[in-house]
């Protein structure tokens, strides 16, 4: 993902020096004209914004954080496009203004071949004054661009909630293939009618949306108690067939929960209040 960053920035005209924790990585980007830095504190002296995007924030702390690099950093403002938790995020913001340091954090939600293009989606969080500031290098890397607030882990909750929603998806897809292989049905016959679950989640998610923000919890077209039933189902079938059924299992379980609490005939999405007591 660095790598399409930098490119994008390339392609944009900025001007870009870059630096790769691993030696030699950044071989393409020079010969494409980029700047490669010696060091990290080389790197971000060569200009007044720096981009971060490593694996997490323990390798941002190992780059950032040393006396040297903290000294160039003063001053200058770092977009930081890393994944990582909304705590790890505020506490990078703490230190970067203990340090001197104008500080961005940001969360991308799309892969890397759709950096530098409409496509690209990224979310942003801190001073908005700071995130208007940087406006030429967010025109650079393409796509939409939105800013999430003052608060530097807004970015950070709404990528980790994103990704509960995709990674949670794509695994019922995979246990979804293997219950559906078990019973003699390729992945191929049942992916069109995948993509119609697919397609009808959007109002879903917005009804339900609606419905979590007002307290409301409607069950009525669909009651929780209906729904453990058909929970039930699956996971005999997969059982049956020796198939791993836990995560359906606790998806079951927290829609007991809630109906042990006397919420059976609320709405499924009744189950994020019940998990999210104290």
């Amino acid at each position: 993902m660095g790598r399409a960053l930098a490119g994008a920035l390339l392609d944009s005209g900025l001007p870009t020096t870059v630096w790769n924790r691993t030696p030699g990585r950044d071989r393409e980007l020079v010969e494409r004209g980029a700047v490669g830095a010696g060091s990290v504190a080389e790197a971000v002296a060569a200009g007044e914004v720096v981009v971060v995007c490593v694996v997490n924030y323990d390798a941002v702390d190992a780059v950032l954080r040393q006396d040297d690099v903290a000294t160039a950093l003063k001053g200058r403002t770092v977009v930081n496009l890393t994944a990582d938790t909304p705590a790890r995020a505020r506490d990078t913001a703490d230190w970067a203004a203990a340090h001197g340091v104008r500080y961005l954090d940001g969360a991308i939600m799309t892969p890397t071949t759709t950096i530098g293009t409409p496509d690209a989606v990224f979310l942003h969080s801190g001073p908005a004054d700071l995130y208007e500031e940087v406006a030429p290098v967010r025109q650079a890397l393409g796509g939409t661009h939105t800013h999430l607030g003052e608060d530097t882990g807004r970015a950070a909750a709404y990528d980790i909630a994103l990704l509960d929603i995709f990674w949670t998806a794509i695994a019922g897809f995979a246990h979804a293939l293997a219950v559906a292989r078990a019973e003699g049905v390729t992945a191929g016959e049942l992916a069109p009618f995948a993509q119609g679950i697919g397609a009808i989640l959007p109002p879903v998610f917005a009804e339900a949306a609606a419905d979590a923000d007002a307290g409301t919890y409607s069950g009525e077209g669909n009651p929780l108690t209906s729904a453990v039933s058909s929970m039930a189902h699956i996971v005999h079938v997969s059982e049956s067939h020796g198939i791993d059924a836990g995560v359906m299992r606790a998806a079951e379980g927290m829609a007991r929960r809630a109906i042990g609490l006397g919420h059976g005939t609320d709405g499924f999405i009744r189950i994020a209040e019940v998990i999210g007591r104290e």
